[in-house]
Order: C-alpha cells, then structure tokens, then sequence
C-alpha cells in the first residue's frame, strides 16, 4: 500500500494508535483505531513513524486551544555581523491576516545564511532571526487563511506563491510579484510589524521565514504543505539549495535520457543539480570544480567524470568539448562566478545545447561571449528556485523522495542540537559537509 492510499484509511494528524502504548491524551471525538489488517500491510517501521506524526500533531493541536496569544519560545538571535548566535527567550506574536504560525522542528544552514550574517555586499539588519531551510507543523493560522490547518506538515520556503500575480498564474514563471525574495525586509508584509520581540524589542525576520526559533510566523503563500508521512528531519532540506539544484537540471536544463550533462560546482546545490540528471537519466555526468577533493564525494550523485580546471592549461570549455565530440548536451552552472559561467555556456553543443545558471555572481559582473556562440544555436537560462512554485510544486518534490527517486539522506553530513547551532556556523565556514540538520527540540 502506496502513503497516499494510507491517508485515505485513516487521516493521521486527527489520529491515535492505541496499540503503540501512548500515553500523550488526545480528545476522543478524534480517534481514529487503525485496524490490524492495515498495521500488517504497512509494516512496523512506517507504522512508528505514522504514529510519530500523529502524537507530534496532535500536541500541536492540543497546545493551540488559546489562539491569539503570543508564544514564549527559544530563537538563535544574531545582534551583530559575523558574531555568535545568542539562543534568547523571545515572544512570538499570533498569525495575523494571511499569516500561519508553525512549530519548527528542524532547520538546517545554508550559505545565504552564513552571506547574510556576514552582512557581505548588503545593508546590515540587526538584531535578526536567520534561517530558511526547514520543516514544521502548522500552530495557529491567521484570518483569511484557508488552505491550512492546525496540525499540518509544512515546509516554509524564501520565496512565494500568491497564486494570484500574472507569474503565479503563468506555467513559465515562478517570481511571484507579492511574495518574491526580499532580503532587505524584516518585518511582515501585512502590517509592516515584526512578530518577533524581547521585552518589547522587535527582532527582525530573515527572508519571511526565520527559522532558528522554535515558533515563526510565515505568510500563508510561503508554506507548502506536504505529506505528514514524510520524514521532516530529512525533507527540511527541501526548502532552499537543494530544490534549486534539484530543478535546474529537471525544470530547466531538461536532458535526455542517455545525454551529457556537465555541472560547475560541487557543493550541496551542484550535486543536487547532478541527482537531476542522474533521475533524468544521463549517462554522462562530468562535475566541473577547482577542489579535487570533492570528486569522490559526487560519484555519490552520479557524477561519473571529472575535470579540476587547473590541471589544464588551456580553457575548460576546450576541455570539455574535446571530451564529449563538440560540447556537452547540458550545462547547469552553480558557483556564480562569472568566469564558470561564461564557460558553462561556452561549453555546450552548437545546434541544441542548453547551458543553465543557477549561481549568483556579483551584482557589478557582467557576462560576456562571442555572438556567433548564440547564432550557433545554443541556448543559456536562467532559473530562481528551480522554477519550482513552492505551494504547488514542492509537495511532489517530497513525494519523489518517498518513491525513493530522490535520495536526500546523502545530502545530511551532519547533525546537531539546537543549542549547539554555531558549530553548524563553524562547519559550513571550514567547507566541512554539505547540510547540518538542527534539531530544535534538543
């Protein structure tokens, strides 16, 4: 029996499964006894994990019975660039209008929040609340808001989906006008008012997420609600890099079956890039980076070749072209140096290559290549997120991951308490890993 068949036997964030010995009280009007047959179908390991979701559920639920009160609760706070997290006691106000509130359970660091922190090329905006990869259950919601309900599974993502702007309404796009990106913001956009505050003092948010707290409030277009089958302590990672990734070479760059596919830049959001053409099914995978140290590491991901740029004295894109008679069939560039991607592009084949960036460069840099190499038939994209629309594509992106398509535990180096959240800082400084999970429940 497929997960979602099981949802139809028995809806399990309004469930109880008395024959596992739980002693957490749940109201009796919502119990649901699961029986025996179905304990036998699904076996003993996605049985405790059923019951796992429905207990952590449930408390939510139970906890809620006093909406539209602030919640007493644990955040990392940063008061200064590029110094320590300070784990504060802050108040975290209630949802307002089109705003959910959400009990993270776990959250894992990314590079923009380690760019931000560092406050590099930006206004500085502190005291604030980082975080952005995650995964939570619903708390409380907001008025007007729908599509939620105490109890869900969620994860909240950098980005939106208003599903009402001309971008949310096309198929092309997913730069939602309302709620896309805004690193600058650090308050909610419904009344320009943070919900984070220490003795009346307001914290700012962090790209409408914050995520290292225990509590956060998100607007109701940034959440996607998933599978409550799904492990959160793995699909958090979802949330930002690994999608990006993950829908730059499936979305985007789109290879054939038994096609090449070069990838610049080996870290968590190139080798995602590389998955993607692994599920696609290239049969050519060559990961382009200036660390050899990281080549054994992709084989992981299906990279199956290799090329450090300087051990070459001639231009990589030469390098690659000669490798693969004319040019690679897809590029996917994700290191946001400009040089990487004039070469990603230059690399592809005349006639249909399709060369994607997905890297960052900055804001001054300026690409530059002969006209000829566009008149030759190759194509360059751009993409944000993957083109993933968060609400409405994300949820089966956790679902290739439970058909077991998508491999994300290999993505997972390392694990830590909540308490212990600067070492996570400290790892992803020294280059050690790809993503640390952040239990904050320990």
């Amino acid at each position: 029996m497929g997960y979602k068949g099981l949802l139809l036997s028995a809806p399990i964030s309004n469930c109880v499964l008395p024959f596992m010995g739980s002693k957490t009280p749940i109201l009796p009007s919502t119990m649901v006894i699961t029986p025996p047959s179905l304990r036998r179908a699904i076996g003993p390991a996605l049985l405790r994990r059923i019951t796992k979701s429905a207990l952590s559920s449930a408390r939510i639920s139970n906890m809620s019975s006093a909406p539209g009160q602030s919640i007493p609760c644990k955040a990392a706070v940063a008061w200064e660039a590029g110094k320590p997290l300070v784990i504060e006691q802050v108040e975290v106000a209630p949802p307002q209008a089109q705003e959910v509130r959400i009990k993270i359970k776990y959250t894992s660091l990314c590079h923009t929040d380690i760019y931000f922190w560092e406050a590099k090329g930006q206004d500085p905006l502190f005291p604030r609340i980082f975080g952005h990869e995650a995964a939570g259950i619903v708390e409380s919601v907001g008025e007007g808001v729908t599509d939620f309900q105490v109890g869900d599974h969620v994860l909240p993502v950098f980005t939106g989906e208003c599903k009402e702007c001309a971008h949310c309404k096309s198929e092309e796009s997913n730069m939602c006008d309302l709620l896309r990106i805004n690193t600058e913001r650090g308050v909610m956009l419904s009344d320009g008012k943070s919900r984070f505050s220490i003795n009346g003092t307001p914290i700012n948010h962090f790209l409408g997420t914050s995520t290292f707290s225990e509590y956060t409030v998100v607007h109701q277009g940034c959440l996607a609600k998933i599978t409550p089958l799904a492990p959160l302590d793995k699909v958090c990672v979802l949330s930002c890099g690994i999608s990006t990734g993950l829908g730059a070479t499936l979305n985007v760059a789109k290879p054939k079956k038994g096609s090449s596919v070069a990838v610049f830049g080996l870290g968590a959001v190139g080798l995602a890039a590389a998955e993607g053409a692994r599920i696609a099914g290239a049969s050519r995978i060559i990961g382009v980076d200036l660390n050899s140290n990281r080549f054994e590491e992709a084989k992981k991901f299906g990279v199956t070749e290799f090329v450090n740029p300087k051990d070459h004295d001639r231009p990589v894109h030469e390098v690659l072209a000669e490798m693969t008679n004319g040019g690679v069939d897809r590029s996917v560039e994700c290191t946001g140096n400009i040089n990487a991607m004039i070469s990603a592009f230059e690399c592809v084949h005349d006639g249909w290559g399709v060369a994607v960036l997905v890297g960052v460069p900055n804001k001054d840099a300026v690409f530059m290549t002969k006209p000829v190499n566009v008149l030759n038939e190759r194509t360059l994209k751009g993409t944000f997120f993957g083109n993933y629309k968060p609400r409405s594509d994300l949820p089966s992106v956790v679902d290739m991951y439970m058909r077991k398509q998508l491999e994300l535990e290999k993505f997972i180096t390392h694990q830590l308490s909540f308490s212990e959240i600067n070492k996570a800082f400290d790892l992803m400084l020294k280059g050690e890993g790809l993503r640390c999970i952040i239990n904050m429940e320990e």
